[in-house]
């Protein structure tokens, strides 16, 4: 039973980090020698060392559909798992790339007549889905939301693009189809410094540092401190791709992805915090306004949050949710991680613990304060997932533990 597998990681980080879900599901698959006994893996660059199951093949996927026909000539799959992602700084642009990358790769399929092997694709996707980009969603997050189409209100999403082109695809050629939609994905993957764990991990070792015995304080938002969040752990994520490409049931159907738990930042923090060392500054939002001098920041989301699209349905018209939504740090990630302090911090850590002194800046600072300053709950239904009988679960701040220590072991954070 071969398999196809799509990786291409991010330039830009978005809310899901498809360099990192991609790999892991090639080692996730990989494991399985019975049910997966060839992999192709397919990039542009092989960046890590797998199984002897895995094939990597190159390929570009802002070439032409007759360049990657000409990649893929020697390739052929029952299984197709596409995980690839180009950020773009404007939603435009990003919906036409990516929205480009997916059609190019589907028609070079049928040039190669690779497509009369696929049974199922399955594209990962994010709860940009829901739009937590923009604002307040309806809660808890449900696979039947309305998609936000209105492009007076909301910006074009690059996944109803990708979705529609992979639905209009399958329907041709009589295939199935299966969409993820993880969250605030939680893992990492060596030269991928791009994502949630390195960047928290930097962040409480550098005020650590500054700190001395003061304690360590929650960067983000005071309100969503308390506020619930869903989370995805990138081996519970791939360990679903594994069972939804071949469950019967999963078939032509969009899942959430979350570990199954409910998180938040005042149960998350101190346990951060504890884990390289410190403790959490007591006070750590007493005047948060004017914390740490000008490093307070505000940002506005989009004027109408998307629970809006729903508003006359469940009977909010007139409320305060309607308000639009805020990003707000109460120390500005980006203005911080350029601090003269803050890099000669981390320049005199990083020498006495022998870390890569350039991982600092490849961190991702804007998107962690994206993630830890928003304003309201990210809560994400698994009950779609579970009636069709996936059953997995990952504990949330075990997996963040776990990527920390894959960290130490790569020599990304100090061992001791």
């Amino acid at each position: 039973m071969p398999l196809v597998l799509i990786t291409l990681a991010s330039s830009i980080p978005e809310l899901t980090n498809p360099g990192i879900l991609g790999r892991e599901i090639v080692s996730e698959l990989s494991q399985h020698r019975q049910q997966w006994p060839t992999i192709h893996a397919l990039s542009r660059s092989k960046k890590e060392d797998y199984s002897d199951n895995v094939i990597h093949n190159h390929i570009d996927l802002q070439s032409s559909p007759d360049d990657m026909a000409n990649d893929l000539k020697s390739v052929r799959g029952e299984y197709i798992f596409f995980a690839a992602y180009l950020a773009q700084d404007k939603e435009d642009d990003a919906w036409e790339v990516n929205g480009r990358m997916l059609s190019n790769f589907l028609s070079a399929l049928e040039k190669t007549g690779a497509i009369s092997d696929v049974k199922r694709i399955i594209l990962v996707c994010g709860a940009k889905q829901y739009g937590v980009h923009l604002g307040m969603p309806k809660q808890p997050m449900t696979e039947d939301a309305p998609w936000l189409t209105d492009t007076s209100k909301w910006p074009p999403n690059f996944y109803y693009n990708q979705q529609n082109i992979l639905h209009d695809f399958c329907k041709k050629h009589s295939k199935e189809w299966v969409a993820t939609y993880p969250n605030d994905v939680i893992g990492f993957a060596m030269g991928n410094f791009m994502n949630l764990s390195t960047a928290i991990a930097l962040y409480a070792l550098v005020s650590k540092e500054l700190s001395g015995n003061d304690g360590l304080t929650f960067p983000g938002s005071p309100a969503f401190y308390t506020k619930f969040d869903s989370f995805t752990s990138s081996k519970l994520h791939a360990e679903f791709c594994n069972w939804a490409a071949l469950e019967p049931r999963a078939a032509n159907q969009a899942f959430n992805v979350v570990n199954g738990d409910m998180e938040s930042w005042q149960n998350l923090w101190p346990k951060v915090v504890e884990y390289f060392g410190g403790s959490v500054k007591r006070n750590q939002f007493e005047g948060a306004h004017s914390s740490d001098g000008d490093m307070w920041s505000t940002m506005d989301m989009a004027p109408e949050p998307p629970i809006s699209v729903v508003a006359n349905e469940i009977g909010i018209q007139g409320t305060p949710v309607l308000q639009k939504s805020v990003v707000e740090q109460q120390i500005d990630l980006v203005k911080w991680s350029q601090r003269t302090d803050v890099k000669s911090a981390w320049e005199s850590f990083a020498e006495r613990k022998g870390l890569d002194k350039e991982i600092f800046d490849k961190a991702t600072w804007a998107f962690l304060g994206f993630v830890l300053g928003r304003s309201f709950d990210l809560v994400i239904s698994m009950s779609k997932a579970r009636e069709c009988g996936w059953t997995g679960y990952r504990d949330t701040w075990a997996s963040l533990k776990d990527v920390f220590e894959q960290m130490k072991g790569a020599g990304v954070l100090p061992k001791a």
